[in-house]
């Protein structure tokens, strides 16, 4: 095997825990900090390390800080919370560093974003910086949409779409300011977008499924794929990437069905000549693989642009379906020909004749 992807196959697997890293993005007064703060009144949450990556005063509830030291605020729950204005990677480096030497157990880190913020460098770092994957590893997206104004803020500004399109869980927020139920529209545009993200209209379930979320482990291929994933809703197209779906920004989502088991070989050479070609267009990237060579124990995936977590073999299907799912978000990608290209890596490998058997020795008369 050769290539960005393959190459992760082969992989350290000295099975060394890393910590989770959770994302919390949204836009601008979509109520990122106020869930923030109801996750940080929970008890039991010491050995979480809570990053602002913005400019500007740590928006955390006066009430809940025990004590301050320059950039690090030390919460009463047992939390740690830094303000990073510069070097994100310099900020994990030290939080990694620290538990290291002083023996305190880092369980897991949240970054909240700024609410302008493009998702994709702070994964890119997660994912991508040497010394930083090393120890860390993407747990999950989470971002708060704003029930009210989002429609609106969905035409406007391209960075809402990037942060909803990313997102393995979506929280709507400010539902008691509306006359009704959420508006369809909203829901049905936010699913476009993102195929795969859970959508949670409960507030009162926001707090514990940012918490599963964060404490779900460092192997980030495992949650994505829970049975009871939206990942695992039938789709209305199978064998095909169907119809793509346009959105502000030229983003558009879409997914690659196969009934049949892949080779291998095949596959990985696929994603590795997509990933080459078309990296810097791939926003998110997540996939259950049935393939030939190992029909019960399903290969799990996802990543960002050019950055990969190491795949992952499950022990088994975790539902009934066992077809091949690969969603794509992507700016500008025609998913026609995505899928087109698999086939004919799938052909190619099918149809390499087999090696020609050696030739039997001659016996001397």
């Amino acid at each position: 095997m050769s290539g960005h992807f393959s190459s992760l196959v082969a992989a350290d697997q000295s099975g060394n825990a890393r910590v989770p890293v959770t994302v919390l993005t949204g836009f601008l007064g979509s109520g990122k900090t106020t869930l923030l703060n109801r996750l940080l009144r929970e008890p039991e949450l010491e050995g979480t390390a809570v990053i602002v990556n913005e400019f500007g005063e740590i928006g955390i509830d006066h009430d809940l800080i025990a004590h301050t030291t320059e950039d690090t605020i030390l919460l009463a729950n047992g939390c740690m919370c830094c303000a990073v204005r510069g070097d994100l990677v310099g900020a994990l480096v030290s939080l990694g560093e620290r538990n290291a030497t002083d023996g305190s157990a880092l369980r897991q880190v949240l970054i909240e974003t700024s609410g302008l913020a493009d998702p994709a460098p702070i994964l890119r770092t997660v994912m991508g910086d040497p010394a930083v994957k090393e120890r860390f590893a993407l747990a999950g997206v989470c971002c708060t949409v704003d029930a009210v104004l989002a429609r609106g803020t969905l035409d406007r500004h391209p960075e809402a779409v990037r942060q909803i399109a990313m997102a393995d869980q979506l929280f709507f927020t400010k539902t008691d300011l509306l006359e009704e139920q959420i508006p369809q529209e909203l829901l049905d545009e936010v699913k476009r977008l993102n195929p795969t993200g859970a959508m949670h209209q409960q507030r009162e379930q926001h707090v514990s499924v940012l918490r599963q979320t964060m404490q779900a482990g460092a192997n980030a291929a495992r949650p994505l794929f829970e049975e009871s994933s939206p990942f695992y809703r039938p789709f209305p197209t199978a064998g095909n990437a169907g119809e793509p779906t346009p959105h502000p920004g030229g983003i558009t989502s879409f997914v690659i069905v196969r009934d049949d088991p892949l080779p291998r070989d095949g596959f990985y050479a696929w994603l590795d000549m997509v990933i080459a070609m078309r990296g810097e267009d791939l926003l998110r990237v997540k996939g259950i693989v049935n393939l030939l060579e190992q029909p019960e124990q399903p290969l799990v995936f996802h990543g960002v642009q050019h950055l990969y977590q190491p795949p992952v073999s499950l022990p088994a299907w975790p539902s009934p379906d066992r077809r091949t799912r690969i969603v794509f978000i992507t700016r500008g990608v025609d998913a026609a020909a995505m899928d087109e290209s698999l086939r004919i890596f799938e052909r190619r490998r099918r149809q390499r004749p087999p090696a020609a058997p050696s030739p039997e020795p001659t016996s001397k008369p």
